[in-house]
């Protein structure tokens, strides 16, 4: 049987997370990609991923589809798919632990690994360790973790399915709010520069951004920082925000509190800025330069954009 996966849409576009859904899924057969919301009709030129066989298409009067009609439009095509998949986002985590309640299975959520058909590898103790989940369900109802798989490849020639329009539902967006900057989506990003609280204001936050803009990387920040107002909330990296897995992390006065640890280990590459030695951080990176982040990321910055 096919995989299903759930497309996410932003303003209009396929996310970059979809491409890493897609990634993951490749191993466990033949994909329909389902794009649902008001561009989703506009955005199913851009789904055609290595792998996916088939792109259906939902209207709906929305931007972001309330969790209600998609539950009952992935409920109502679960009956013809082995697997299906979202990402472990806000959506995912609102639509499919009730898409599974509706088919009386027990979903596996926050995958970081496909073993087998029925066998997935999944963080546990705030990313501490790691357990393997064999599922003798019938069916499986999977979010993933997109950070932790490589994009797939744009190509094929996948045909475009109509479905009928999503249902109505009682749920309204009223306002969506985002930040707009000129950096990499975070949950995707290859490189991450995280500023701690310890940058001590929102003005000097901005070093972490230039930094960042300087060599392509997205911007994080911790939960502290985010709370102090130094930086948005979709920019917080940690168990209470976004998980990301890049090539490279910086952390700059980032101490490495265990739940801003949890979003971000699985990191290939982690360098760490920091005064103190001993904070959890610098002990667990490959490369650390303890002293003031205030003499070294100047420095550092002004060296990059030389000619």
């Amino acid at each position: 049987m096919p995989v299903l996966v759930l497309a996410e849409l932003d303003q209009g576009h396929v996310a970059p997370a979809t491409a890493r859904l897609v990634s993951a899924a490749q191993t466990l057969g033949d994909i329909h990609l389902l794009l649902a919301g008001a561009s989703a009709t506009a955005a199913a030129s851009e789904a055609r991923f290595e792998g996916v066989t088939r792109i259906l298409v939902a209207e709906g009067p929305d931007e972001l589809p309330a969790a209600d009609s998609l539950r009952a439009l992935l409920a109502a095509l679960a009956l013809g798919y082995s697997h299906v998949i979202a990402a472990a986002s806000s959506l995912g985590r609102d639509v499919i632990p009730g898409l599974a309640a509706k088919l009386g299975v027990m979903p596996v959520t926050d995958i970081v690994a496909i073993v087998a058909t029925d066998r997935f590898e999944r963080p546990i103790y705030a990313g501490n360790a790691f357990e393997h989940i064999q599922s003798n369900e019938p069916k499986h109802i999977l979010t993933i973790r997109p950070s932790a798989f490589a994009a797939a490849k744009p190509g094929g020639n996948a045909e475009v399915e109509m479905l009928p329009p999503l249902a109505p539902s009682r749920i309204r967006t009223l306002r969506a709010e985002r930040t707009e900057a000129d950096f990499p989506d975070l949950s995707s990003a290859r490189i991450v520069v995280s500023g701690g609280v310890s940058l001590g204001s929102k003005e000097k936050f901005a070093l972490v951004e230039d930094f960042a803009r300087t060599i392509g990387g997205a911007v994080g920040a911790t939960r502290a920082a985010v709370d102090a107002g130094y930086a948005p909330n979709d920019w917080q990296v940690g168990q209470t925000g976004k998980v990301v897995a890049p090539d490279l992390y910086i952390g700059i006065g980032v101490s490495g509190a265990l739940q801003h640890l949890a979003g971000m280990q699985g990191a290939k590459r982690i360098i760490a800025i920091n005064k103190d030695a001993e904070a959890p951080l610098v002990k667990i990176a490959d490369l650390s330069y303890v002293g003031d982040l205030f003499e070294a990321l100047p420095a550092l910055i002004s060296a990059l954009k030389k000619p």
